[in-house]
């Protein structure tokens, strides 16, 4: 590869300091955002933001890094693996024998080296936030957050290293009415962003009492999981997933009924209702969803709401009410999820304080909006109005009525050089600037303003006033 390099002496040595002609790039799994790209993520996020708020969330942020003593150990084996993790600082190879490079495996070698690490999501820092903080924060605490998390996954379609959180969390209330609340805020959201969606809801109780009710308690995730495949690969191969999972024909033919469950959310609950007669955690599910559906009656959703006896997420925490969000007009996976936990503070020692949570997907949302062409033009617009510079006195004109545009709210420019008009337009054109404002000597003396339509090709004479009136 080509390279330019110099050679320069300090007291002591030389140093060769080299530039090469190669391309710079960016770290697999990351992204670059275009200004237009930011526009539209700062309008899902101000979305986000704006309905948190409304319910009385307030904005918490912590830090890129954590110790990895507050990390290690809470998202399992394979989660472990995917956590980056960052060198001390200084001389980091100082507490190492000259074996141990040779000797040891990368975990413990990374333990010996690596004190710090990026944070996989927001939960787990959330709870330590919520431990650290427990004196000064009042029960119960509704906290959102969005920021950015970093997993060393294998980047592909989809999937990325880095990628924004938008996570909402009330701790320190048993109550339902979250549950509803929260319900409400994700409606909202998907209501303004224009995005037609399925609420899905479930409870880890009547998962579990499924698991009861076929005698097989040990088995409920391979349960869930085979059941969760109903739609795509068909009961019998559900039953032959079951099987293979290591479950009789007959544990097998007591799940029948759950498969054969239809009708509205009403009509599920009651056949749950007969099925779970003799067992109290599946009956405590079904009314703790009850309770759900019915307060959400009392103030209808835009979207749909649904009783998905087949959703299953987060089954090593969750236990209580579980949410998913699928959009109805694109193919893709969930964009929202959450759900009820009962020992979120438990890892750091603070047993029983109960939480429940949702999270937005950005990303696939940002995908959705782009698909469906869903964003509002004036979120995605960049400057509103340019000023043309025919030279040093026009363009200090030009500067005192920009200061009066931006007062009245209008994103303006003023073209910082005075060179052919051909090329202020074009740069105009590529910003997609809609108004341009052209003053010479002529509109100086007249008072007026030359503004032409960048759409249309119309240019009439106006007023300021009357500029700021059309351009907003």
């Amino acid at each position: 590869m080509p390279a330019f390099f110099t050679i320069f002496a300090s007291r002591n040595s030389y140093h060769i300091n080299i530039m090469s002609t190669q391309k710079p790039s960016i770290p697999k799994g990351t992204r670059d955002f275009s200004p237009l790209e930011m526009a539209k993520r700062n309008y899902i996020f101000n979305t986000i933001r704006s309905v948190y708020e409304l319910y009385g969330f307030r904005q918490i942020e912590t830090p890129a890094m954590e110790n990895l003593s507050t990390l290690m150990g809470k998202y399992g084996e394979e989660g472990d693996k995917l956590l980056f993790k960052i060198l001390n600082s200084g001389e980091f190879r100082s507490h190492l024998l000259p074996s141990d490079m040779q000797e040891m495996s990368s975990a413990k070698l990374a333990a010996k080296i690596c004190e710090k690490g990026l944070r996989y999501d927001l939960t787990v820092p959330f709870a330590r936030y919520v431990v650290q903080h427990r004196e000064e924060l009042q029960l119960p605490f509704k906290r959102y957050q969005i920021q950015p998390v970093w997993r060393a996954d294998r980047p592909q379609k989809g999937r990325y290293r880095e990628f924004y959180q938008c996570d909402a969390d009330v701790v320190g209330s048993d109550s339902l009415l979250n549950e509803v609340e929260l319900v409400h805020i994700i409606d909202e959201v998907f209501a303004r962003f224009g995005i037609r969606v399925s609420i899905r809801l479930n409870n880890r109780k009547i998962l579990s009492g499924m698991a009861d009710y076929c005698g097989r308690p040990d088995k409920l995730t391979e349960i869930t999981v085979a059941i969760d495949k109903l739609d795509k690969i068909g009961i019998d191969n559900v039953k032959a997933e079951l099987a293979d999972d290591g479950l009789t024909a007959e544990e097998i033919e007591r799940l029948q009924p759950v498969f054969a469950i239809q009708g509205d959310n009403s009509q599920k609950l009651d056949a749950m209702r007969q099925l779970f007669t003799d067992n109290a955690t599946g009956l405590k599910g079904v009314e703790e969803v009850s309770y759900v559906l019915d307060a959400l009656c009392q103030s209808p959703l835009t979207n749909e709401i649904a009783l998905d006896l087949t959703l299953a997420r987060g089954l090593n925490y969750y236990t209580g009410c579980i949410f998913e969000v699928k959009a109805l007009d694109v193919e893709i996976g969930s964009i929202t999820g959450g759900g009820r936990y009962d020992n979120l503070t438990g890892i750091f020692g603070m047993p029983g304080l109960s939480g429940v949570g949702i999270s937005f997907g950005a990303d696939r949302i940002f995908d959705v909006l782009n698909q469906l062409d869903l964003y509002p033009k004036d979120a995605v617009q960049g400057t509103q109005l340019l000023f043309i510079n025919f030279g040093p006195k026009e363009a200090a004109h030009c500067m005192k009525l920009a200061a009066e545009t931006r007062k009245a709210g209008i994103r303006t420019e003023v073209y910082p050089d005075s060179v052919k008009m051909k090329k202020q337009m074009a740069y105009a054109n590529a910003n997609k600037i809609p108004y341009v404002a052209l003053i010479g000597e002529n509109e100086i003396a007249a008072g007026t303003v030359s503004l032409k339509n960048m759409e249309s090709g119309e240019q009439t004479q106006v007023l300021l006033d009357q500029l700021i009136s059309t351009v907003k």
